[in-house]
């Protein structure tokens, strides 16, 4: 194991959005057994810490390969295509008005039906730019078109939390 290694080389699988949700589990498991600092234990403080900062290495690379997002901005990173949503925010003109009429539909909801309809509007579109991302990525090879789905997906997730805050309020 190399701590310069990139999380999938880390992780032994395919540099691709498509990953096997289990085998990224199985793969953590593993790579946590051989580097858990009690298996150290014998051989001195030193060992152990340089065994912590890999148990830490691996959890930082399972937590962006599990994530969906996480992995779709470390892949368009790697690939050229940095994600820059604090300075890159042009959508195109269709998801512009849809988040307008999102954010609509959200400020006029008055009950549960609206708001789980719009969730699952949400959804539908988490579902597509899922899609776009993996299609851009594993197959188009286009990551500049995949940081684009990303920045759509970020807003997604963040509105569709924002429907489930409104929801949960509505229900208490």
């Amino acid at each position: 194991m190399n701590l310069q290694s990139n999380d999938f080389e880390l992780f032994g699988l395919p540099q691709q959005y498509a990953q096997d949700r289990a085998l990224v589990e199985s793969r953590w498991k593993e790579l946590q057994k051989m580097a858990h600092p009690d298996r150290f234990a014998a051989e001195g403080a030193a060992a152990q810490r340089v065994a912590m900062q890999w148990s830490v290495r691996i959890n930082e690379a399972h937590q962006r390969l599990k994530d969906p997002l996480k992995r779709a901005a470390y892949l368009c990173e790697m690939r050229g295509a940095p994600i820059g949503a604090h300075d890159n925010t042009a959508m195109p003109p269709d998801f512009l008005i849809q988040q307008m009429a999102w954010r609509e539909a959200l400020d006029d909801a008055q009950h549960t039906d609206e708001l789980e309809a719009l969730y699952d509007q949400t959804q539908t579109a988490r579902s597509g730019a899922l899609a776009d991302i993996e299609r851009s990525l594993d197959q188009q090879a286009s990551p500049a078109k995949a940081a684009q789905a990303v920045r759509r997906l970020m807003f997604i997730e963040r509105f569709a939390h924002e429907v489930q805050e409104r929801l949960d309020r509505l229900s208490a």
